[in-house]
């Protein structure tokens, strides 16, 4: 077996073993490379940035007469959605990235239970209102 078969520096021509792996162009996950803290501030404040954006934003569309009045809940309830975008991506960092498979996949578990459960409490005081004996015949039943 040949050195460049067991060392990832060598694909790339150096067999300088101070190199790291910092300045390879592909990575397999777990393998990435450290990121300065200037990443890590740079991306909060641009998270910051844009949310204070769509709140203001937000505010703004609700107070003014500036879209038509029915319209405004669906405009705002798109600025929510990016809202909820900006967090995912700039401060909980959820990603497609191949390492980011399971917070992918526990946040989709996590919408699904908020609909069921917001879904499944509206269908049932749905169907207590409509099975519900109608006020008058209540009131007579109290008397």
């Amino acid at each position: 077996m040949s050195n460049t078969d067991y060392d990832p520096r060598a694909h790339r021509g150096a067999l300088n073993p101070t190199e790291d792996l910092n300045h390879r162009g592909d990575h397999a996950p777990g393998d990435e490379p450290a990121e300065d803290s200037g990443h890590w501030v740079r991306n909060a404040n641009l998270g910051l940035g844009f949310s204070i954006i769509l709140t203001v934003a937000a505010f703004y569309l609700a107070g003014s007469h500036l879209i038509y009045a029915p319209a405004i809940p669906v405009a705002l309830i798109v600025l929510a959605i990016a809202q909820m975008g900006v967090h995912l991506v700039f401060f909980l960092h959820v990603t497609t990235g191949p390492d980011n498979t399971n917070n992918v996949l526990a946040l989709a578990f996590g919408v699904l239970v908020v609909f069921l459960i917001v879904a499944g409490s509206i269908w049932i005081m749905d169907h207590l209102s409509h099975n519900m004996m109608p006020m008058d015949q209540m009131m007579q039943m109290q008397q």
